[in-house]
């Protein structure tokens, strides 16, 4: 064969590999972490809102103040109590603090969160792909059902996903979205009408050479 083709051919050849191998092994070499809190109500309280409330109630008389009180569920009250805190950075109501109030309410949304499955994180075992930590379906009051990542540490790879699905090969799941990092703590939203109990699988999967990272097999 003609040098000069030879020439020509191994340049389209390394102008096709090398890219790839770039794109395939650069993230091998890389880490990130991302550490969320547990979501909670209390995160998520509008400060305009409770200010609102609170001027809506200050502005009645009295009486209407007084019979609005008594039908008011405990975080209507907390809403009313934390815009007074907005205003004058103290809650008048036995000698409560804005942050006694804000500390017990997240208290109580904690209570209220509820462990629905877990599992551990077991490796693919093929020598170079692997997941570690914690895999967590839980339910939260007022908010959809999210699985959540704790401890977590896998390998690294391009257009790795978190999925949920019924066995370990993907032959049915969930794309939860794009692994936020692959190290930490993370909280992914499960769409509504999910069956946890038929999509009980966590997987760590590499979307663009369908590989096994790792997977939880998530239980009661």
């Amino acid at each position: 064969m003609n040098k000069k083709i030879l020439i020509v051919i191994s340049i389209i050849i390394a102008a096709i590999v090398i890219p790839f191998s770039i794109y395939a092994i650069s993230p091998l070499f890389t880490s990130n972490t991302v550490n969320e809190p547990l979501p909670t109500t209390a995160a998520s309280i509008n400060k305009n809102t409770a200010l609102h409330d609170y001027q809506k109630f200050v502005s009645m008389n009295d009486q209407d103040r007084s019979n609005a009180a008594k039908q008011m569920s405990q975080r209507e009250k907390n809403m009313v109590m934390i815009g007074a805190g907005e205003i004058n950075n103290t809650i008048n109501e036995s000698a409560i603090t804005l942050d006694t109030i804000k500390q017990r309410q997240q208290q109580s949304n904690a209570t209220t969160a509820r462990n629905i499955m877990k599992g551990s994180f077991i490796g693919a075992g093929d020598g170079f792909h692997n997941a570690e930590g914690l895999a967590k379906v839980i339910s939260l009051e007022g908010r959809q059902t999210i699985l959540r990542l704790e401890n977590f540490k896998s390998t690294n790879g391009p257009n790795v996903h978190l999925y949920l699905a019924t066995d370990k090969a993907a032959s049915n799941f969930i794309d939860l979205g794009r692994l936020k990092a692959n190290n930490g703590n993370q909280n992914y939203n499960i769409p509504n009408g999910t069956d946890p109990a038929k999509y009980n699988m966590a997987l760590i999967w590499c979307k663009d050479f369908s590989v096994l990272f790792g997977s939880a097999q998530l239980k009661t």
